[in-house]
C-alpha cells in the first residue's frame, strides 16, 4: 500500500492528461493575487489515450515534453490528476486522538472493508476533514484510493518528458480547488452548481454544494461525435474534420445538418445527467450551470443549454481573477481557460 499523496514542494506544474491533448500550467502569487507564470496545450496522437486510459505513454511523454518546452518553465515539478472514475473515495468515522500513522495502521486493518483490491496494488491517502460530529472524540476521515497502475502509468509519462511527478491529486478535488479561486464572481445566491464538462469521448457532470463536490457522474459522449459526424458527412479524415470543426471552415449547410443535431444531444445528455443527480439526492433544482472541457466554447451551446434546461449558464474561466506574465497570450489562454479548470487546479496545490 502506497500513499496516494505527497506533500508539495513551493512550486509545481499542474499536468493535466486529457483524451485529445497535455495542458501545462504554473502559477505564482503576487501582491495577494495569483498569476500565470506559464501555460501550454498540445494535442495528442488519436488514441494515445481512450476513456482517460493511458494507451501510449511514450506518445503522451513526447507531447508533454513539447508542452513543457513551450511553456518554457524551469519548474520541473509536477502535480498530476487521477481520473475521478478510477478512484473509490469513502468517509470513514474514527477516533479523533489518533496520529496519522496510527491511522493509516487501522486503515490497512480494516481495508477489505473499504477497497476492493490487494492493498499491495493500491495507492491511497486520507485526510481528516473539518466536520464537526455529535461525538466531539470522533472525527470524519476521507479516505481516497486507487490502483498503483493508474499513479503509476501517469508518472511513466512524466518522467518520459523530463518532469519528476511529486502530487498525485484527483480530477474532481482538482476542479474543486479551481473553482473556489473564481466562485465569487458567479451572482449572488449561487450556491448549488453544476459543472458540465464535455470532452472529446466523455462528459462529466460534477455538482458543487457551497464549493464542494457532492456528486460526480460521467458518461460516455463528447466532441468525438461531433468530429466524426463531419467525418461521415464531407468525406474527411477523422484529422481533417477535428481541423475543420476547429477553424471553422465547413460548408454552408454544416449548422443546420450537423451542428444544431449535436448540440440537441448535448442538451439530452446535460438533462439526464441532472436527472440522474435530482432522483439519487435530496436536490431537485440547481442555481448555475459552467461549461467546461474543450467543447464548451462551440458557438450556441451555452445559449441553447441556458434555454433548453431554464438555468443560467456560463462558460468556466478560472482566470478571470488572476494576472498574467507577460509570455503568455491572453486570446488563447481565454478561448482555453474552459479547458484548463483540472490543470489550475493542479498548480493551486503550490499553495498548500
Amino acid at each position: 500500500m502506497r500513499r496516494l499523496y505527497r506533500k508539495p514542494s513551493k512550486g509545481l506544474i499542474g499536468v493535466d492528461i486529457s483524451s485529445t491533448s497535455v495542458k501545462l500550467l504554473e502559477l505564482s502569487v503576487k501582491n495577494d493575487r495569483y498569476w500565470v507564470e506559464s501555460y501550454a496545450l498540445v494535442p495528442l496522437p488519436e488514441g494515445s489515450v481512450v476513456e482517460k486510459n493511458i494507451l501510449n505513454p511514450e506518445a503522451v511523454g513526447d507531447a508533454l515534453e513539447r508542452a513543457f518546452n513551450l511553456a518554457n518553465t524551469p519548474t520541473t515539478a509536477a502535480a498530476l490528476a487521477i481520473p475521478t472514475s478510477m478512484v473509490i473515495s469513502k468517509t470513514i468515522e474514527m477516533d479523533a486522538d489518533m496520529t496519522d500513522d496510527e491511522r493509516e495502521v487501522q486503515i490497512r486493518m480494516d481495508a477489505e472493508q473499504y477497497i476492493p483490491f490487494p492493498l499491495d496494488e493500491v495507492s491511497l491517502d486520507f485526510e481528516v476533514l473539518p466536520d464537526r460530529l455529535a461525538n466531539p472524540n470522533r472525527v470524519n476521515v476521507l479516505l481516497v484510493a486507487t490502483r498503483l497502475e493508474n499513479v503509476e502509468s501517469r508518472c511513466e509519462a512524466i518522467e518520459l518528458a523530463g518532469l519528476t511527478p511529486k502530487v498525485a491529486d484527483v480530477e474532481s478535488f482538482a476542479i474543486e480547488n479551481a473553482f473556489k479561486v473564481f466562485a465569487d464572481t458567479l451572482p449572488m445566491g449561487v450556491n448549488t452548481i453544476g459543472v458540465l464538462d464535455i470532452g472529446h469521448t466523455m462528459t462529466t457532470l460534477s455538482v458543487l454544494k457551497d464549493n464542494k463536490i457532492i456528486y460526480t457522474r460521467e458518461q460516455v459522449f463528447g466532441g468525438k461525435q461531433l468530429t466524426q459526424e463531419i467525418q461521415n458527412r464531407y468525406g474527411l479524415s477523422f484529422e481533417e474534420a477535428g481541423r475543420a470543426k476547429k477553424s471553422r471552415t465547413l460548408p454552408d449547410d454544416y449548422d443546420v445538418e450537423v451542428l444544431e443535431p449535436f448540440l440537441e444531444a448535448v442538451v439530452q445528455q446535460a438533462a439526464r445527467s441532472l436527472q440522474f443527480f435530482f432522483s439519487s439526492s435530496q436536490f431537485s433544482e440547481i442555481d448555475h450551470i459552467l461549461l467546461a472541457g474543450g467543447n464548451a466554447n462551440i458557438p450556441g451551446l451555452a445559449k441553447l443549454l441556458q434555454q433548453k434546461l431554464g438555468y443560467r449558464v456560463t462558460i468556466a474561466n478560472p482566470f478571470l481573477q488572476m494576472g498574467f506574465s507577460s509570455k503568455i497570450d491572453i486570446k488563447r489562454i481565454e478561448s482555453d481557460a474552459s479547458s484548463l479548470m483540472v490543470a489550475c487546479g493542479l498548480a493551486l496545490r503550490s499553495f498548500d
